[in-house]
């Protein structure tokens, strides 16, 4: 059985069970969250700013604004935290809604809308969604 990546404490607080290159896989994951959140270009871009309603070619510009504006926000957070050997609850929950965002866009941007596209993957691609699944898994059993 692997060893448990946050634990949640006594007093509340999350703690962080990463190594080196835990953090480092996070580090690029939450970046590329913040890149595609101000880049056009950023492949993940187009996965971000899609409408609440897909049968909408488009939302509500106040509803788009303030979903941009969470996603920027938490994405932040959590870069600024990533260091920190504990997190507050608003802290975790940046670090698990920016997991779930690239999660949602890696699976986007690669056409993996299905069981038979995720078997099919390449192994580097299956290997990066089964190790965000795996942080958000472990980071969502501390709630």
């Amino acid at each position: 059985m692997s060893a448990k990546l946050f634990v949640r404490r006594r007093d509340g607080r999350i703690e962080v069970r990463l190594n080196d290159a835990g953090r480092e896989v996070l580090h690029d994951t939450f970046g590329r969250v913040v890149a595609a959140e101000r880049d056009l270009e950023h492949e993940w871009h187009l996965s971000l700013n899609s409408p609440i309603n897909p049968s909408n070619d488009d939302d509500d510009p106040l509803s788009t604004l303030a979903r941009q504006n969470e996603i920027a926000t938490n994405a932040e957070l959590a870069v600024m935290t990533l260091n920190e050997q504990f997190l507050n609850d608003a802290e975790a929950w940046a670090w698990l809604s920016t997991l779930q965002i690239a999660l949602r866009s890696t699976a986007v941007a690669n056409g993996i809308l299905s069981d038979e596209k995720l078997e099919s993957a390449p192994p580097e691609l299956l290997e990066e969604i089964r190790t965000i699944q795996q942080f958000l898994f472990d980071l969502a059993a501390c709630f």
